[in-house]
């Protein structure tokens, strides 16, 4: 019988039977694992005969959590990876050779502009970040070596939606790999999967795991590709998940649906106040009924999410003086955290992206994005309005 995902968080990828009735998944912190005798060992090696070699191959801890991410995305099976990078990494590097192309969505996190920038500087693996809006111009741009569309949706830090089910279209047309960052949405929120794109990637440091304890990244998609990406750049890269770190997130996991379900409830709030108050220049939020994506945010998402951006009067030394004002609010890159987090994408997040193309990307000086965390909406506001009050008083707004 078919669970829902708020039970499948708690039970999916494991078995209390297995594992001496333990309530608690176990800990596997071992290296290497032994074999009954030398043929067993020939055999596993040999892909003959289940079970565990290495910790690099496999765990039993990270395979729980792998396996747990694979139900509640839609996927048949799940990798772990010591960070979100070495996720996206990996799949890239698995996916391409030289010469060939990707297309991404315009606006993605830095360290993923910049690794795109690296492929093509040193393995001649090119790419475009273009606006995935309209079809017909994605198609134009869609090259006989085209191997893969990368999307985030939404988009870090601009909130931009890609309407996932026009990309899986698109990707089957021209027999294209469909590769999507969920990192903002979580599968509680929204499952590309099921729009028919092919492969979902999580930094899994951020709402999967959500107590900002851990870095770590995931990846879900059908059984072949999995075993191509586990036994070749995950094995030979060796970005994998050490056991601790699963075991974080599968606790963190168990709770995923109600953490999500305060986030959203706490950006829903927090969004009404600022887009009242005079000195927010714009704002992006995918539950906001005028922003120009909201109709995809419908369509494909089951709530708006945790993560609101906004753009200030003044300019970028009056942006980050606003963040100098926050109290509670820490200012910290990532997000998904239980605290509320601030932090200013053109100089910290996406330092690495040059100036013209942060512009193309939407991503001025003024903007700041804000992560919002589970502490008393009310509180969360008051320590904003304390800025803004900060802010509105400081010499800047002679100059505005």
């Amino acid at each position: 019988m078919k669970k829902r995902i708020e039970t499948e968080v708690i039970h999916s990828g494991y078995s209390s039977d297995q594992h001496h009735g333990a309530l608690a998944p176990p800990i596997y912190p071992t290296s290497t694992f032994v074999f009954p005798n030398a043929e067993t060992g020939e055999q596993r090696f040999a892909g003959e005969e289940e079970g565990y070699i290495y910790s690099r191959l496999g765990n039993p801890t990270v395979k729980m959590l792998e396996d747990r991410i694979a139900v509640l995305e839609g996927g048949e099976k799940g990798l772990a990876f010591g960070s979100g990078m070495a996720a996206v990494s990996a799949v890239l590097l698995g996916l391409t050779k030289s010469d060939d192309h990707i297309l991404c969505s315009q606006g993605v996190y830095g360290c993923t502009f910049g690794l795109l920038q690296m492929m093509e500087e040193k393995y001649r693996i090119e790419h475009d970040l273009i606006s995935m809006t309209d079809p017909e111009v994605i198609e134009a741009h869609i090259q006989p070596n085209t191997k893969v569309l990368f999307i985030e949706t939404p988009i870090n830090p601009t909130m931009t939606l890609v309407d996932l089910e026009m990309i899986g279209k698109i990707a089957e047309k021209h027999n294209v790999t469909v590769v999507v960052d969920n990192t903002f949405s979580t599968p509680y929120l929204q499952r590309p999967l099921e729009f028919g794109c092919h492969i979902v990637i999580h930094s899994a440091t951020k709402y999967i795991g959500g107590h900002g304890d851990v870095v770590a990244g995931l990846v879900v998609s059908d059984a072949e590709t999995i075993k191509f990406l586990a036994s070749t750049t995950q094995k030979d890269i060796g970005g994998i998940m050490s056991p601790f770190d699963a075991w974080l997130l599968l606790r963190g996991l168990k709770t995923l649906p109600i953490r999500m379900d305060r986030h959203c409830d706490n950006a829903s709030y927090i969004f009404e106040k600022l887009k009242a108050h005079p000195m927010v220049e714009s704002i992006a939020y995918p539950g906001d009924p005028q922003f120009r994506d909201y109709m995809i945010a419908n369509k494909q998402m089951d709530r708006p999410g945790g993560l609101i951006s906004f753009t200030l009067k003044g300019d970028k030394k009056d942006a980050q003086n606003f963040l100098n004002t926050m109290k509670m609010i820490k200012i910290a890159v990532s997000l998904g955290d239980a605290e509320t987090l601030i932090q200013h994408p053109a100089t910290m997040t996406h330092a690495v992206v040059g100036e013209e193309a942060r512009a193309k990307m939407g991503i001025s000086d003024t903007l700041v994005r804000l992560s919002i965390g589970l502490e008393a909406k009310e509180d969360i506001w008051a320590d904003i309005e304390q800025g803004l009050k900060a802010y509105k008083n400081s010499d800047m707004t002679e100059t505005v």
